[in-house]
């Protein structure tokens, strides 16, 4: 099972995305301010480390996260949406009118 997932506007929001840089990856790193949002960044242009997790692919992008917040999340099950705002800084969701946010849920343990 994948642990991660999107809803409909966050699908529908990707595929505008994508459809304006092409291939595009998601990281979590958990941190504060920009790194408590997902970043969606263009493949190639972010490095993922060897400790970074790969939980799944929403519209068929990677979805990861880093080692450590995935040691404070791993019996949770990630939703991404959209909600009104700007995206992180470095993030291809800055400077819309949109964001993408993550939601969560339990899994089982």
């Amino acid at each position: 099972m994948d642990r991660v997932s999107a809803t409909p506007a966050a699908l529908a929001f990707l595929a505008e995305i994508v459809a304006e840089h092409g291939p595009v990856l998601f990281h979590q790193s958990g941190g504060c301010c920009d790194g408590s949002s997902p970043m969606c960044y263009p493949q190639g242009e972010f490095r993922i480390s060897e400790r970074d997790v790969k939980l799944g692919e929403i519209g068929g992008m990677p979805f990861y996260i880093s080692a450590s917040q995935y040691d404070a999340w791993k019996h949770t099950r990630l939703i991404i949406d959209v909600v009104p705002g700007r995206g992180g800084m470095f993030s291809l969701d800055n400077g819309r009118e949109r964001r993408f946010l993550v939601r969560s849920e339990i899994c089982g343990l």
